[in-house]
């Protein structure tokens, strides 16, 4: 069985997402990590380069500029580095995206087990959704509890954007793809970075969204939903995480949105009827 790792990335560096920690944390498993790397103004590729791991190849990409839609220049990306892979399995991670050690060997046993299973098309792992600080989490249906992170090579699939997946069931029609459980955890830590590298980050994509920036303050959420990591995070992205103390503290007096509201609601919802109402990119193969 042969595993290839790959994502996308562009001026990882002056963005503050911790790539090289995402990297490294699953190179001890696959047998090549593609990168489509954009153009940089920063030292993201000399920071890759010294990672110093011949699994490592990186194919230098122009971003399309006058693409607006919904993120679709994050699928484009992602697809240029998922067609260069040529594993049995294509692992993805975004450049904030951290897998624990301890999860490694029950990983390659989920490829091992579903990799001649027809039914299974896809890979699933478990969120945490860090916030504010390494010792915060969210907890609601707004946050997507889990997400295929892994695809077999041999599924016709293709990325609207950078987040899901969808495969060619026909010539025509896309659907998500048939996942099964890893019984592992991501580790999400985009909302740990500091504010003003979160702000800049804003500038430089929202307009591959066709959004506006507008000004991001971590304070302002429910605070409702934030709760305390009693884990351990992996051993490679300790050294990168800011040091805090206690869970991260919201604004008391801030103002729900109507989509806090709503999810307020789903969460009530969830508790009394035993549901899980946050969104799916994939359909579950028990």
């Amino acid at each position: 069985m042969r595993i290839s790792g790959f994502t996308f990335l562009r001026n990882g560096q002056m963005l503050g997402y911790p790539f090289e920690e995402s990297i490294k944390s699953i190179l001890p498993i696959v047998d090549e990590f593609i990168i489509a790397l954009g153009p940089c103004e920063d030292e993201t590729q000399s920071m890759i380069e010294a990672i110093g791991d011949e699994k490592i190849k990186i194919i230098h990409t122009q971003w399309n500029e006058v693409m607006r839609e919904r993120g679709y220049v994050y699928g484009q990306q992602k697809m240029i580095a998922q067609f260069n892979c040529t594993g049995d399995w294509a692992f993805y991670l975004e450049a904030d995206e951290v897998v624990h050690e301890d999860d490694l060997q029950k990983i390659v046993e989920a490829m091992k087990r579903y990799k001649d299973d027809e039914r299974v098309e896809a890979l699933l792992f478990d969120y945490i959704h860090f916030y504010g600080n390494a010792n915060s989490y969210l907890d609601s249906p707004g946050w997507y509890r889990r997400a295929p992170r892994i695809i077999k090579n041999s599924v016709r699939s293709y990325a609207p954007d950078g987040l899901f997946w969808l495969v060619l069931a026909s010539n025509k029609i896309g659907r998500y793809p048939n996942a099964a459980l890893t019984g592992a955890k991501m580790y999400h830590y985009g909302w740990v970075r500091s504010e003003e590298q979160m702000n800049l980050k804003s500038e430089k994509v929202q307009k591959y969204w066709n959004k506006e920036h507008k000004k991001i303050d971590y304070s302002q959420i429910d605070p409702s939903i934030i709760k305390k990591f009693n884990g351990t995070h992996p051993k490679v992205v300790q050294e990168w995480l800011p040091k805090a103390k206690g869970v991260f503290q919201a604004d008391p007096n801030h103002a729900l949105t109507r989509r806090e509201k709503k999810h307020r609601l789903m969460k009530k919802l969830e508790e009394l009827f035993g549901l899980e109402l946050s969104k799916k990119h994939y359909r579950l193969i028990k």
